[in-house]
């Protein structure tokens, strides 16, 4: 059953934000807002994501998807590398992308706009392809960051 109507990737409702939607793409990971973490300056969030994944194992791997010229780029030196992948990073890896939205919000006074200009409606990350961050190609996904985002959008209007 499709938990999200919709598979058209650019869509705002009066119920749901879809990330795609232009207003609301600086939520993106691949949105083009350096993220300041762990003592390193990021130039997205999806860049400190797949660096994290790989850091403690593979600095080499991590090295690499720091320097990639674009979040493109980033995720595919990881999903080369996917296979690499410790369990651990998969147990901790909500919390870390918690982390790195927590950091993406502080530290850009944008994102806190357009997160607060979601109102109560549900975010929804329109992913394609991602059934464990977004709802993937049958609207049945996750959505684990939308959830996050809504998550933290409840700590900002308190």
């Amino acid at each position: 059953m499709n938990k999200y109507p919709s598979n058209d990737f650019n869509k705002e409702t009066d119920d749901a934000v879809y990330f795609y939607t232009p207003p609301f793409y600086p939520l993106d990971n691949f949105s083009a807002f350096v993220v300041q973490l762990w003592g390193r300056e990021f130039q997205t969030a999806e860049h400190a994501y797949q660096w994290k994944k790989y850091i403690d194992s593979y600095p080499n791997i991590a090295g690499q998807i720091f320097e990639a010229t674009s979040p493109n780029m980033a995720i595919k030196i990881a999903n080369e590398n996917k296979d690499k992948v410790t369990k651990e990073w998969h147990d901790n890896k909500v919390a870390i992308m918690e982390e790195i939205l927590i950091a993406k919000i502080e530290q850009h006074e944008k994102i806190r706009r357009v997160l607060l200009e979601t109102g109560g409606r549900t975010i929804v990350e329109n992913s394609p392809i991602d059934s464990f961050w977004g709802i993937g190609p049958d609207g049945t996904g996750n959505n684990e960051l939308g959830k996050l985002y809504m998550k933290l959008r409840s700590r900002l209007v308190q």
